[in-house]
């Protein structure tokens, strides 16, 4: 960290900000490993038909509604002597990699009620950290470098995702009932040592403290007028005006949306490219990986775009873009090697909504309720994820496939369409005094 206070505010930490990362990381690279492996488990142990591992599959997401904004505003409201995010990172990730080699002594005894009580309460445990984890970059990152900063997060989160890839591939052998202690093992080993790390080199209340010095110092300096104020303190907690609220509804709609549109979509490729393009076995994954790269690489370049045209104009690119291939792939009627720089073009449009969004929001809750406000941002990208499988999978099976991306372009337009009402969370570009201002942003 450097011993100028102002120097964090013009420049973003890299070397803090990748550590504070682990902990999406460690979270990112069990969700990969639980989304792969136990439907797996679920089939070929215990031998459950689609429907009821897709009802239990649901269930984390189902969790998540209730536990993340309960779990986020619990931490708003913590205060320790290693901060009030850290106590929950360090428990949730000590309980879920306990739970998760639980998890495996129920597989190997074939036990399902050991199995779903373990199962249950890894949810659980996961639950627990994931808001406070996620509150952790805003707390420590001074408003203006948060979309860059959100874009190293995610950069992480990859990499724990390919992480746990490799371990499937490296370490699940062949068979219906492979030894899965191995891979468990690599992950749980993932997560205890990507916290440890981040426990052992970030201050999380040293570095709080002087980060929401510097804001109060900037704020005082911009001396705004009362009708700037986006929000008000009232006992410790934000109350948000009558327009930070609205604008709030209107960001939180279109997260909703957005997802409405691209969880539809990876959700149902793989039995769309058989059925309307003619794709056999896994060849449809080139498309869905061509679009991950692609999101990975633009991460960073477009947190450092946030930060000279502002978030809202790079969400509305991003949107917009996407609303173009989802557009476009409606008049596909088969497999062409174009489509790949489509998904391309797609994972860019969702690298700059995801790098954006969230910053956004935290913006709007003026630091004091980060947590709470990071587990609503969750409820919505969650509950949009648990209905629209079941609402875009009526349609493709009792009208048409070819509905998919329709559906997907409809959702996506409107989401655009209420992005557009957001008035506040944005950042806007100042003047530059120095090269070094090229990265100093306000709100």
């Amino acid at each position: 960290m450097s011993g100028n206070g102002n120097s964090d505010i013009m420049q973003l930490n890299y070397k803090r900000t990748f550590l504070i990362g682990l902990a999406f990381l460690s979270i990112s690279g069990f969700w990969q490993m639980y989304d792969s492996i136990i439907p797996l488990i679920l089939q070929n142990t215990f031998h459950l038909g689609e429907t009821v591992t897709g009802v239990l599959m649901a269930m984390d997401n189902v969790l998540a509604i209730f536990l993340l904004p309960l779990f986020g505003a619990l931490s708003d409201k913590t205060d320790t002597k290693i901060g009030k995010r850290m106590p929950f990172i360090l428990c949730g990730t000590a309980l879920a990699v306990s739970f998760l080699m639980l998890l495996n002594v129920a597989d190997r005894q074939q036990n399902l009620v050991l199995f779903l009580t373990v199962l249950f309460l890894l949810l659980l445990s996961m639950g627990l950290y994931r808001s406070p984890a996620v509150a952790l970059m805003p707390d420590l990152t001074p408003n203006r470098l948060r979309s860059k900063a959100n874009a190293v997060i995610n950069l992480m989160g990859a990499v724990g995702g390919v992480y746990a890839l490799l371990m499937i591939k490296l370490l699940v052998g062949a068979g219906e009932r492979p030894d899965y202690l191995p891979l468990f093992a690599s992950v749980g080993g993932l997560m205890a040592v990507a916290v440890i790390v981040l426990f052992t080199t970030v201050r999380e209340k040293q570095v709080a403290a002087r980060v929401a010095e510097e804001e109060r110092d900037r704020e005082d300096a911009k001396k705004e007028s009362p009708k700037d104020t986006v929000c008000r303190e009232s006992g410790g907690s934000t109350v948000l005006s009558a327009p930070v609220k609205r604008s709030m509804a209107f960001l939180l709609a279109s997260i909703l949306l957005w997802f409405m549109a691209y969880n539809a979509v990876t959700t149902a490729f793989s039995r769309y490219t058989r059925v309307v393009w003619h794709m056999e076995g896994g060849s449809f994954a080139d498309c869905l990986m061509v679009a991950t790269v692609a999101a990975i690489i633009s991460y960073i370049p477009i947190g450092n775009i946030a930060s000279r045209i502002g978030r809202k104009k790079t969400i509305l690119a991003g949107i917009a873009l996407m609303s173009v291939c989802y557009f476009a792939a409606v008049f596909v009627g088969a497999y062409h090697p174009v489509i790949n720089f489509a998904f391309a073009a797609i994972g860019i449009g969702w690298a700059a909504i995801n790098v954006n969004s969230y910053p956004m929001i935290v913006e709007m809750s003026k630091g004091s309720d980060i947590g709470k406000f990071t587990g609503t941002y969750y409820t919505f990208s969650m509950a949009a994820q648990i209905i629209t499988p079941v609402l875009s999978g009526f349609l493709l099976e009792n009208v048409s496939y070819r509905t998919l991306f329709p559906y997907a372009f409809l959702f996506s337009v409107l989401a655009f369409l209420t992005m557009t009402q957001v008035r506040h969370g944005d950042s806007k570009p100042e003047k530059k005094r120095d090269v070094l201002d090229n990265f100093d942003v306000e709100d």
